[in-house]
């Protein structure tokens, strides 16, 4: 193939990626705009009882314990999410990875598809949602989280915000969102391309941890604000983007990380 011609391949290969990434990242936002409106419940007080977001209107006494089919929901809800925060802040990576598969490709040395490295990644993503619903059964348990999924305590969230805070300035921060920024490096560092989708699929999966590595902190704080509050999951989505995306993303982390000690040290004044 010319170069000329396969130029045009990779033109046309990168868009249909981009297309299918922002569908991806669309469906997302709009069930959890779905599963948000139906929590709301019309403003009605849910004094007593606890939503589940189904986008069917399910709720159940807050006292009661949860049964399998609410776990799914909750587990599927996360999942729902981080796939609407992630996919902005992973796309590069995903479009290294296709554009180098389809130069190989071109060369009779296939690597595997780059949907294999992006299910590895969204499994790392899925395994922490199960982690963040555990983490929010046993908040529920201790009556920690109001019926909207909120912060019922100030100590929390300040606590939350301060630890998150203190984290942004952490060595180990620094380590995954150097991997974060840098894709090519971190292929390279880890095995290279593979040409069999297992491999491709462990590889997106370390991806996915180093990512967690970078941003669980910041996740945890939806606990504070509020786990379906749109307003702040878009706002958290940004940080992490500029965060991985501007060269100087370090310094918009420990800037951030300032923020989050100041307003965690004020939510522990307003305890009473």
């Amino acid at each position: 193939m010319s170069d000329a011609a396969l130029a045009a391949v990779l033109r046309r290969d990168r868009a249909v990626v981009i297309a299918a990434l922002a569908i991806i990242a669309a469906l997302a936002w709009a069930d959890l705009y779905w599963l948000a409106d139906d929590m709301r419940m019309g403003g009605m007080d849910m004094t007593g009882y606890r939503m589940i977001p189904a986008g069917q209107g399910l709720m159940m006494p807050a006292d009661a314990p949860w049964q399998p089919i609410e776990f799914a929901y909750v587990v599927v809800m996360w999942v729902v999410m981080m796939i609407g925060m992630m996919t902005p802040s992973v796309a590069p990576m995903i479009l290294l990875y296709a554009r180098i598969g389809r130069q190989a490709a071109e060369t009779a040395k296939p690597f595997a598809a780059s949907a294999w490295f992006a299910a590895g990644y969204l499994l790392a993503w899925t395994a922490f949602s199960l982690a963040a619903t555990a983490a929010q059964w046993a908040l529920q348990r201790a009556a920690l989280l109001t019926p909207m999924m909120e912060s019922a305590s100030n100590i929390l969230g300040g606590v939350a915000l301060i630890v998150a805070g203190l984290y942004q300035w952490t060595p180990l921060k620094d380590a995954c969102l150097a991997y974060c920024q840098a894709p090519l490096t971190f292929i390279m560092r880890h095995g290279g391309f593979r040409r069999e989708p297992a491999g491709a699929l462990a590889l997106g999966a370390r991806h996915g941890i180093y990512c967690i590595g970078c941003c669980w902190a910041l996740m945890a704080l939806l606990f504070v604000f509020g786990i379906m509050n749109l307003i702040w999951i878009a706002a958290l989505a940004i940080l992490v983007l500029l965060e991985k995306a501007l060269p100087f993303g370090r310094i918009v982390a420990r800037l951030a990380g300032v923020a989050f000690i100041a307003a965690g040290a004020w939510l522990l004044t307003q305890n009473h």
